[in-house]
């Protein structure tokens, strides 16, 4: 079969997250109708930022671009349409990974290659609303949308050598602001948040920006402890709550205050009254010094 090398070649996946669980609450016809609606959108988009749709797998799009630009921008737009979340009346999430590199173009138009294995791991690391690139790739994009990335870890890929930095493509820049008119009441009261960790604080509220947790100097909050990742994990705003997401190799364990703990791996939970946060660690193991107390406030004029 004829095949042509590309050298500048983008490849992104996108697939609906928790698919199955669609299927298992809904049936099989209202969810492959959901899916569909969804898959339509991303294939629209996709073409109308120059990119090629390979194929559909499920509830998967394979596509690549010529430009990494047009990429992340059709990235971004997929997450945007799906801000709200909703798709006939159900939650829908999409998680989004991309690589750029050398590829074999088919003659069917089929693409295989180290950049497409890579690709897909992106996609693999990806939850639900997130977008996720390869570090080398987000320093191909140009300034205005490389301004969007941001380094989140080192994780090893199947074929490579050395674990890949990572970095995430930040959508939500205006956050509650643009979905508070569309979500309850409840999201619409501003919350303040505070952050203890090793005698450093952090003070912040849902209109500010995210916080990343980790053992590199470039952390909003760093922890310096052995199992911790250097972007270990990140507090975001969404529909008007704090999120702590994990993005790191050895999970991150949460405790509220009536002692139940819950283990995060690449997973989220909101923050809510007060508890602690241990990145890599076990509680039990944790030496204390290292941990997170974080304490949420409503309706105060000033922080905290």
């Amino acid at each position: 079969m004829d095949t042509q090398p590309i050298d500048t070649l983008t490849v992104m996946f996108a697939d609906v997250a928790g698919s199955t669980k669609l299927y298992e609450q809904l049936g099989d016809v209202i969810a492959n109708s959901i899916i569909s609606e969804v898959i339509q959108m991303m294939q629209q988009v996709t073409e109308s930022h120059r990119g090629t749709v390979i194929k559909t797998i499920g509830d998967e799009v394979m596509c690549r671009f010529n430009s990494v630009d047009d990429c992340a921008s059709t990235a971004i737009v997929i997450q945007e349409k799906l801000q709200l979340g909703m798709v006939q009346g159900q939650f829908v999430s999409v998680r989004i990974g991309f690589h750029s590199g050398t590829a074999i173009i088919q003659a069917d138009g089929d693409i295989f290659g180290d950049t497409v294995n890579t690709a897909a791991r992106m996609a693999g690391i990806a939850k639900g609303r997130q977008i996720i690139l390869s570090h080398e790739t987000s320093e191909k994009l140009t300034p205005s949308i490389q301004d969007k990335s941001r380094n989140i870890d080192k994780v090893h890929v199947k074929g490579k050598a050395e674990p890949m930095l990572i970095s995430e493509l930040v959508w939500e820049n205006a956050g509650v602001t643009q979905m508070v008119a569309f979500d309850n009441v409840a999201s619409q009261i501003k919350q303040q948040l505070l952050l203890i960790c090793n005698g450093s604080e952090i003070r912040t509220d849902t209109d500010s920006v995210d916080i990343q947790l980790g053992r590199s100097d470039d952390c909003d909050l760093v922890v310096d402890e052995e199992l911790v990742s250097r972007f270990h994990a990140k507090i975001s705003v969404r529909r008007g709550q704090f999120i702590l997401t994990d993005q790191s190799t050895n999970g991150t364990y949460f405790r509220t205050n009536d002692g139940k703990v819950t283990y995060l791996r690449r997973d989220e939970i909101t923050l809510a009254d007060s508890g602690v946060i241990s990145l890599g660690n076990h509680f039990e193991q944790s030496t204390g010094d290292w941990l997170i107390n974080f304490l949420v406030t409503h309706n105060t004029s000033t922080i905290l």
